[in-house]
């Protein structure tokens, strides 16, 4: 990644960026560590483990959710929130392409985790969704509030304007990632998301192995999707600011040559010929 990055400071021309790409070797090694993993986490999660006395084979989708939702999820709005932070603090731009990647992540992964959770909701709990449960709730409210970021980012032209705003709104939307993260311990009675058999203990020996392979490999896919959504996070900004130089440069120009024509060629006001 680049070196953090002073809002004011001057954008190096987009010139040069066409054909240019995102992938580095350092890229190329853990995106293939992260495809060999995943195919190692498929078969051991949907092949070599043993199904649940109770849920049976739709228990395997503890491999996919939980990975998502305890670390994908909970990482990128934790990345989110420490460059927003570094934004308000640093003015720098470098942070705000970075707070910018981790929420589209988030958003993304937090999609993931819902459409995950009602698959493997519906034949434990024999509904696809409950309204009332305050865990599916906080969710959903945190995708939207993720969601809502993104395009108030749009709506911004000026990026330091851009940059502080988005930050102090991504600072209140990471704090629902409380209440998802502490809903089912403080409203026992009004969800129907069980307590998390991992810090319970009730996982072991292969089903416990496949479970932390499994995190593992999502945070290297989040850590390569990061690296890759960064760059082009930057890439756009050194095209938007460098374009917003470059007409300046043009119009500064003009404003130059009209001067030097009224120089060379003074109006004459009718009447005041000599």
């Amino acid at each position: 990644m680049p070196e953090p990055v002073a809002a004011n400071a001057p954008a190096r021309s987009p010139e040069g960026h066409a054909g240019v790409g995102t992938g580095s070797t350092g890229t190329r090694i853990l995106g293939g560590l992260v495809l060999v993993g995943l195919v190692v986490v498929f078969v051991l999660a949907f092949f070599v483990t043993e199904p649940d006395l109770v849920q049976k084979d739709i228990v395997r989708m503890l491999y996919v959710h939980v990975p998502i939702a305890v670390v994908t999820l909970y990482l990128s709005v934790a990345v989110m929130a420490v460059a927003s932070l570094m934004v308000l603090w640093k003015r720098s731009m470098w942070w705000d392409t970075t707070a910018a990647a981790a929420a589209e992540l988030g958003a993304l992964f937090c999609g993931l985790m819902l459409v995950t959770g009602m698959i493997w909701g519906r034949p434990t709990w024999n509904t696809w969704w409950e309204w009332g449960d305050v865990r599916l709730m906080t969710s959903l409210v945190l995708f939207l509030m993720l969601i809502g970021y993104l395009a108030y980012r749009r709506m911004l032209v000026d990026p330091m304007a851009r940059a502080r705003r988005s930050a102090v709104l991504a600072l209140v939307s990471s704090l629902n990632l409380i209440l998802v993260n502490r809903s089912v311990e403080w409203w026992k009675n009004r969800t129907l998301h069980q307590e998390s058999s991992l810090i319970e203990g009730k996982l072991e020996d292969l089903t416990l192995f496949t479970l932390f392979l499994a995190i593992l490999v999502f945070v290297g896919l989040f850590a390569w999707l990061m690296i890759h959504r960064f760059r082009v996070g930057w890439l756009e900004y050194q095209s938007e600011t460098a374009g917003l130089d470059i007409a300046l440069a043009e119009r500064r120009a003009q404003a130059s040559v009209d001067v030097d024509e009224a120089v060379q060629h003074p109006k004459v006001e009718p009447g005041k010929q000599t």
